[in-house]
């Protein structure tokens, strides 16, 4: 069944993104200029600009980032007792493994790296606090090293040391991050690493912090929410028109869309 649901989102996720039915678009038009319908062909051509424009218009989708990114508020970490903490939790996602991984010997870090170097930042400020990172892959046919060992390969590039650093490698999505990293915290529990009765840090990217926390919360998991990747700032850029960034930003509203009305249908929220 959870396969099953991976694989529907995925397809969901490309069906609704807006800069793939410039495609379909273009396909019309090309069908009806062979059928010599030339007002259709113009009629889909036009569907096929106005869609880019949106696209890459950027505060059609800064607009509804920035609710998500603004829908769980900052926390000071600076603020925070570490007596207090059970340890620190990181969602894969900023990380490529795969076959580029394993057949170059190095780990290419993407836009949401902020995700890595937070944690690299809270690995050296408090090396006492366990470290779960989570992450195997989210694609569809996974090849290669998963997220999580090439994460423990950028730990140990970069000299920190593992003895507190913890791994999960099995999850695809968010809930199962939430799902395989509780009996992990349970465990650390019992060997007096922290523990499931205090709170961790999650840190994941602002626009996806609050899917993942309120999939924690439905767990029973008590976490306090470290933000990072946001893409949107307090003002929108009204004359900006960026094709690449409308279309990661569209990318990363329609995965967060996607997931939280999915988990939502499913009960996972």
């Amino acid at each position: 069944m959870d396969t099953t649901f991976f694989i529907l989102s995925k397809v969901v996720q490309f069906c609704i993104e807006p800069f793939n039915w410039v495609i379909v678009f273009i396909v019309f038009s090309l069908l009806f200029l062979k059928l010599r319908k030339p007002h259709l062909c113009r009629r889909f051509l036009f569907f096929a600009l106005f869609d880019i424009l949106i696209v890459g218009w950027l505060p059609s989708s800064e607009v509804f980032l920035r609710v998500l990114e603004d829908s769980v508020p900052q926390v000071n970490i600076a603020q925070l007792n570490v007596d207090n903490m059970g340890g620190i939790i990181i969602l894969g996602g900023a990380i490529e493994g795969g076959e580029i991984a394993a057949d170059r010997g190095e780990i290419s870090i993407y836009t949401s790296a902020e995700r890595v170097t937070k944690a690299f930042e809270l690995i050296r400020k408090y090396p006492n606090l366990p470290l779960i990172f989570s992450g195997f892959s989210g694609r569809l046919s996974p090849k290669g090293i998963s997220e999580a060992d090439a994460f423990k390969q950028l730990i140990i590039e970069q000299g920190i040391s593992e003895k507190s650093v913890h791994y999960e490698n099995q999850s695809r999505n968010t809930y199962e991050n939430g799902l395989f990293i509780k009996p992990m915290v349970q465990a650390l529990e019992i060997k007096g690493e922290g523990g499931i009765s205090q709170p961790w840090l999650l840190i994941t990217s602002a626009s996806h912090m609050y899917r993942s926390l309120k999939i924690f919360q439905k767990l029973g998991m008590d976490v306090i929410p470290v933000s990072v990747d946001y893409q949107t700032a307090n003002s929108l850029k009204w004359g900006a028109f960026d094709l690449e960034e409308g279309i990661q930003n569209w990318n990363r509203l329609n995965h967060e869309l996607i997931g939280l009305i999915a988990y939502w249908i499913t009960g996972k929220l």
